[in-house]
């Protein structure tokens, strides 16, 4: 096993969280679901433009289509732990499992809510 890495202060800091941050979203982008959220965010926010959507609700659902991306990191990386914790079935692995996919299908409603919300003109 490798030693850890010493610790990184001020500008070092800054660059190793954006190394890292990068390097997280190629991973993320190796999940399918994660694709698919993509095409779903560039849908729904073309469909809001046509619509006519302001700046501010166009805005507000690019927040919560973010949140949707940082959910879906972390399902993953809840995924990656399970997996490695518990290769076999167990409950704690399906109620893991069960709980982030939950979390990311809670987003996905706000999200289409939201928009929902902009056509009808209810935002």
């Amino acid at each position: 096993m490798r030693p850890a890495p010493g610790k990184t202060r001020g500008l070092g800091h800054l660059l190793a969280a954006a190394g890292h941050a990068g390097a997280g979203l190629r991973r993320l982008l190796a999940e399918p679901a994660f694709r698919h959220e993509i095409l779903f965010s560039a849908a729904l926010l073309a469909a809001l433009a046509l619509a006519g959507a302001s700046g501010r609700a166009l805005l507000l659902q690019g927040v919560l289509l973010l949140a949707l991306a940082a959910t879906e990191a972390l399902n993953t990386a809840i995924e990656l732990i399970v997996d490695r914790l518990s290769p076999d079935w167990s409950l704690f692995a399906r109620d893991a499992k069960d709980l982030g996919s939950l979390a990311v299908l809670c987003l996905v409603l706000a999200n289409l809510a939201f928009a929902g919300a902009v056509v009808v003109g209810l935002v």
